[in-house]
């Protein structure tokens, strides 16, 4: 049967030009057996150089001129004519069972694969290697989609902008604004401010109240320890000031956290690695280990901080690679991970030198790498003077932003309990910097058409 299977889906791939385009990308030469293997392989040459079907005749010259010897090279002779014979078949039927036989070849190989690294066989891989072997063969799948008809597809479009789109909330009024109600899926989410401003105060907590809200949350430090990051996030949730956290009995302490747990359904995973030696690539494996062993995937994950990782394409600093190529690759390999495994991620990173003490920050003052931004789907920079530190608040000020119009709020404040490492919406009557006058009106050209629409007229 298996046999019959591979030659009816040779012979389509031959005989059927729109069956073959369908399907090729998604078939492996490892799919077939024996003299199939070869057959594939050698009429995938030939569509890959002249971008049409073989006939027969110019298969079997290409066989004549390939390595084949002996009873492979007599049976493949005999099995060619069989493959140009046009037998109609149903098309719906065809795609489903290749994709079927696909899927089986893809996790019979990869089992065979595990087999030869349990063993201790394998050339290069470790056992370490086996979750995403075994991850890999189980997601093969066709995607026929070949983009989006603007017309065809209107209908679809509609659909999707009615659509509630999955978020994750903040427990903080002006971002739910800022961002329509959370951050959505698939996204890399940037603080942008200088050395104890707040970036991982900022980022504890919104994990803490990612996990208060039945989330798992995954937290990944790579600047302090796993206990400094579970401390202040303790010291968020159990509402006590962090440097009392020590002088709790342990009945209390643990009583407390009992209680935590009874009011949400979600988890927190915090790990570390030693600063600038983790990349995207260690984090997947993290992702697949914390699933097989603990039964764990994160619904958000919080990575601190984002240039003191390290790139899974680009080894080191040295030599001819510059920071703004390596950083902008750092950011682009985190957002190809949120896109992989569906979540948004939280980053942040630093201020240069002149941005550090700017009561307003602006994108220029990303500090390494101008390519982060550009990657960002979100990027606000968090502020602090003496007079918002005396108020005890932190300013907010949008940079980029792929949820809204970054002028809608384009700066607030939020309240800072630096003892309890917490934030906390502030009074509406406090929010004094909200600058609403979108870019345009704000430009020559905008003022401009306004004097031209509305003459020496004052509002």
């Amino acid at each position: 049967m298996q046999a019959n299977i591979e030659q009816t889906i040779l012979r389509n791939l031959l005989t059927d030009e729109k069956y073959m385009r369908k399907v090729l990308p998604f078939i492996k030469p490892d799919y077939f057996q024996g003299v199939y293997k070869t057959l594939f392989k050698e009429a995938g040459k030939y569509v890959a150089k002249y971008n049409r079907l073989p006939t027969q005749e110019t298969l079997q010259i290409e066989l004549n001129d390939s390595n084949l010897q002996g009873d492979q090279y007599t049976m493949a002779m005999e099995i060619v004519p069989q493959l140009f014979t046009h037998e109609k078949i149903d098309e719906d039927w065809l795609l489903d069972n290749t994709e079927k036989w696909c899927q089986d070849r893809a996790i019979y190989n990869s089992i065979m694969e595990s087999i030869s690294i349990i063993d201790g066989k394998h050339e290069s891989l470790t056992k370490n290697a086996l979750p995403d072997l075994l991850t890999k063969a189980l997601s093969v799948a066709f995607d026929t989609n070949v983009g989006h008809d603007y017309i065809d597809n209107a209908e679809q479009r509609w659909e999707f902008y009615n659509t509630e789109e999955d978020r994750i909330p903040f427990d903080l009024d002006y971002f739910n604004k800022i961002t329509k109600g959370g951050v959505p899926n698939k996204t890399l989410n940037i603080a942008l401010a200088g050395t104890g401003v707040g970036k991982s105060l900022f980022m504890c907590h919104v994990a803490a109240s990612s996990l208060v809200a039945g989330n798992n949350v995954l937290y990944i430090t790579m600047e302090m320890a796993e206990e400094r990051i579970a401390e202040r996030i303790d010291a968020n949730l159990l509402n006590i000031p962090i440097d009392q956290l020590a002088n709790q009995s342990k009945d209390m302490f643990t009583e407390k956290v009992k209680n935590l747990a009874r009011k949400t359904t979600g988890r927190l995973v915090v790990k570390e690695y030693p600063t600038g030696s983790a990349h995207s690539g260690h984090f997947r494996a993290l992702l697949n280990e914390l699933k097989l062993k603990k039964q764990f995937v994160p619904d958000v994950i919080f990575i601190d901080y984002l240039n003191i990782c390290a790139s899974s394409r680009m080894k080191g600093m040295g030599g001819a690679i510059n920071s703004y190529t390596y950083v902008k690759a750092i950011a682009e390999e985190l957002r190809g991970l949120a896109v992989e495994f569906d979540v948004p991620v939280f980053s942040a990173t630093q201020t240069t030198r002149s941005g550090y003490g700017n009561s307003d920050v602006g994108l220029e003052d990303t500090s390494e790498s101008f390519g982060l931004p550009a990657t960002a789907d979100l990027m606000f920079a968090l502020i602090s003077t003496e007079e918002l530190e005396k108020d005890g608040q932190i300013m907010v000020k949008q940079l980029k932003n792929r949820y809204n119009d970054p002028t809608f709020h384009k700066r607030f404040v939020v309240g800072v309990d630096r003892s309890k490492m917490r934030l906390y919406d502030v009074e509406e009557s406090d929010q004094t910097l909200v600058d609403d006058t979108p870019v345009f009106d704000s430009s020559r050209s905008g003022e401009r058409v306004s004097q031209e629409k509305f003459g020496d007229f004052k509002l």
